[in-house]
Formats: structure tokens, C-alpha cells, sequence
């Protein structure tokens, strides 16, 4: 590799987030939740307000989705389903204290104009579906079926790449991999950054295969939840933990942007989590910077 970082071009994104207003941690379905220890709703609320707010300083659009009560981990958007070019395939959680939240995501998308489509097969979104140049990476092992894989292929009409999910830790795909280039030329490699050893052998060689100039990330900063970030292409946003992961974006000519979501990760999940990607609009999108101008601190 050159030891001249190429110069990385921010491209404006729009994302669908929820304000955690009944984030509390009441069951455990992941290995991060722990129902008897005390969560702190209005301290989840002020640090997702913090990453709100730094998308719409970086030039982005963020649309919301309104908070239902009974369901406080809403607030992971990021599995409410996944779009490409004004398609939206809806969720279709695994777990029961989830499932009653698939009705409202799969309504927003159809009310915003997208071309809905309502799965047959267990997925949680972009949980597990990540968009990485013309390629859809798809993971399983703890979530999404393997047959979701072959449903959101019929869907798009791309190429799927299926990678087993080894270690409990990361039970959805985007927080063992996170895609940096949301836009590249056709026929490039995107850049991404994975944990090794949060995949079964034959995902990583597939992984080094068609990525080798990834970022290897480790477990130290994968344990903190480091690759559950959202990136424009030069800013990326991480966990102020991810310490080395920070370096390597550095190196790489990205621009780590710090927001901590501690509350939040006391549910499993992070920065991606509560990140939706709305990639291209069917129709009219209903006033994303007006109502986001509602949203204060």
C-alpha cells in the first residue's frame, strides 16, 4: 500500500433513525442485555440526540420514525429493513419482544413513497444485509435465515454473499463489518473493515478474497463495538473506544468523527444500529430537514 492516504469524498446520505424515548433493557435477547442492571433512558436519549445532530452537521438528511411503546429497542433502526434504488424489503424479526415493530417500519417505507416488498423469510434488515459496491453482504448464524439471502437476492436482483456469524457477541453482521465506501466507481473495491474472528473460516477467506485491502480490525475494539459505524466515504462515525480502529481509519485517509452511545450498547447496539441507510426515493420524502428541525436536544 502507498504510504499516501487517498483523498476520501464525503457523498451526502439519508438516514432513518427513532428517538429511544422507551429505551430500557426488560428481556435479553443478545449477549449485551442484562435486564437487572438500571439503564438510563433520558442518558440514551441525549447521546442518540448527539448523533443525530452530527449527521445533520455533516450535511445529511435523517427522517424519524416514531417510537412505539412496548418496543425499546426501536431505537436499532438499522433493522427495520434494507433499501436499494427506492426498493424496500421490510423485517421480519426473530424474537417475539421485536416482532410487533416490522408493522410500523414496513408502513413508514410504503407511506414515504418506496416500493415495499414484505418478506416471507426471517431478516433483521440492514442488520444483516450490507450494501458493499454491487454486492449485497448477507449474514447469518444468529438472525437472518439463510434463505432471507435468497429472498433479498430475488428482491435486488444482486449478487448475495453469504457470511456465518460465529461468536455471540456479534449476532447481526454490522457489528462484526462495516461498509466505508457507501459509493464507489463500478468495478472498484469498496473499502471495509471486519473482525476476523467473528466469521467461520470459509466467510473469511471469501472475505479475503474479494477484500483484500480491508481493514482488520481487533477484537478489542470489535468488543466495544467499533465496527458498528456509519460512513459517507470520508467521515466515519465510531465509538470513542475503538482506539486502534480510530488509527487505521486515519491511516487509511478516513475522518474518525467520536460519538458515544455507552446507554445504548447496554442493549446491543451502536452507531449503525440506529442508523437506517433510505437509499434512492420512490416518491417524495416527507420534509426530512423540516421535522428534523422539531428534534432538539
Amino acid at each position: 500500500m502507498s504510504d499516501i492516504a487517498p483523498a476520501r469524498v464525503a457523498h451526502k446520505r439519508r438516514y432513518l433513525m427513532c428517538r429511544p424515548e422507551h429505551y430500557t433493557v426488560s428481556y435479553s435477547i443478545n449477549p449485551w442485555m442484562e435486564p437487572a442492571k438500571p439503564t438510563d433512558t433520558a442518558k440514551a436519549v441525549a447521546q442518540w440526540q448527539t448523533l443525530y445532530d452530527t449527521y445533520i452537521e455533516l450535511g445529511h438528511e435523517v427522517e424519524l420514525i416514531d417510537p412505539l411503546p412496548g418496543y425499546p429497542d426501536m431505537v436499532y433502526t438499522a433493522n427495520g429493513g434494507f433499501l436499494i434504488d427506492g426498493i424496500a424489503y421490510g423485517p421480519k424479526f426473530r424474537y417475539v419482544e421485536r416482532q410487533g415493530e416490522a408493522p410500523a417500519f414496513i408502513d413508514w417505507f410504503r407511506a414515504a413513497g418506496y416500493d415495499t416488498r414484505e418478506p416471507v423469510e426471517v431478516n433483521e434488515g440492514e442488520g444483516d444485509f450490507l450494501l458493499a459496491g454491487s454486492v449485497i453482504l448477507a449474514g447469518t448464524g444468529f438472525r437472518s435465515t439463510g434463505d432471507s439471502h435468497a429472498e433479498v437476492a430475488r428482491v435486488f436482483g444482486k449478487e448475495v454473499v453469504s457470511l456465518t456469524l460465529v461468536d455471540p457477541r456479534f449476532y447481526h453482521l454490522d457489528t462484526a463489518l462495516a461498509v466505508l465506501d457507501p459509493v464507489v466507481e463500478p468495478g472498484a473495491e469498496p473499502g471495509i473493515a471486519y473482525l476476523p474472528q467473528a466469521f467461520d473460516d470459509a466467510s473469511r477467506a471469501e472475505l479475503e478474497r474479494r477484500f483484500p485491502n480491508a481493514i482488520l480490525v481487533s477484537d478489542e475494539d470489535g468488543a466495544v463495538f467499533g465496527l458498528n459505524s456509519a460512513s459517507d466515504g470520508r467521515n466515519v462515525i465510531i465509538s470513542p473506544r475503538a482506539k486502534g480502529f480510530e488509527a487505521q481509519l486515519r491511516e487509511r485517509g478516513y475522518n474518525p468523527i467520536l460519538v458515544d452511545l455507552s446507554e445504548l450498547l447496554l442493549g446491543g447496539g451502536g452507531i449503525k444500529c440506529c442508523t437506517l441507510e433510505l437509499r434512492g426515493v420512490a416518491g417524495e420524502l416527507r420534509g426530512a430537514q423540516t421535522r428534523g428541525a422539531e428534534v432538539t436536544a
